[in-house]
C-alpha cells in the first residue's frame, strides 16, 4: 500500500519509528515532514498528506501530532478527506469499515509506539464495507461537503 505520512513537531518522536515499521511491513511511504523537532504548523503538513491521498499518490494517509485532534481537524477541512483520531484497535478498523476514513490521526503524546503499531495494522488492513447503510451514510457526508462548498461559492 502507498501511504502518505506527516506530523508536526509534537508528533516527530513517533513518526520515525512508524515509518520504519511501515516499511518493514512492505508499504511504500511518502514522508511529508516534519523532518526535525523544530516547531511547525500541523495544518501545513496535513494539507500535503491529504493532497497525496486525493491525488491518488497514496492509498491512505497518517498524521501524527501531539493528540491527533489538531491533525484530524485540519485534515477534515479538506474536501474528500475523512480523518479520524484512532487510539484503539477497534476504532481504527471501524472508521474505515463504516465511514471510509482515509486519514488516521495519532497523538504521539497519547499513544505509545507498540499500541500505535497495532492501531496502524488495524487501520491499514480494514476495507470499506459494501453494506448499503454505510455506503449511504458516506454518500450523505459527501453531500454535506458539496452543500457547504456551494454555500461558500454563493457568498463569494
Amino acid at each position: 500500500m502507498k501511504i502518505a505520512i506527516g506530523g508536526d513537531h509534537a508528533g516527530f518522536p513517533l513518526k520515525a519509528p512508524l515509518i520504519e515499521l511501515l516499511r518493514q511491513w512492505g508499504h511504500d511511504i511518502t514522508d511529508h515532514g516534519s523532518y526535525t523537532p523544530e516547531p511547525v504548523d500541523f495544518p501545513d503538513i496535513a494539507q500535503k498528506v491529504c493532497q497525496s491521498v486525493l491525488a491518488g499518490e497514496a492509498d491512505r494517509g497518517i498524521m501524527v501530532c501531539g493528540t491527533g485532534v489538531g491533525a484530524a481537524t485540519a485534515s477534515n477541512k479538506i474536501p474528500g478527506i475523512r480523518a479520524a483520531v484512532g487510539h484503539d484497535v477497534y476504532s481504527a478498523h471501524q472508521c474505515v469499515e463504516h465511514d471510509d476514513v482515509n486519514v488516521l490521526c495519532l497523538g504521539a503524546q497519547i499513544i505509545g509506539d507498540k499500541l500505535a503499531a497495532e492501531v496502524l495494522r488495524a487501520f491499514l488492513s480494514a476495507e470499506f464495507s459494501t453494506a448499503p447503510e454505510f455506503r449511504r451514510r458516506v454518500a450523505k457526508l459527501a453531500e454535506l461537503e458539496r452543500q457547504a462548498a456551494e454555500k461558500m461559492m454563493k457568498k463569494n
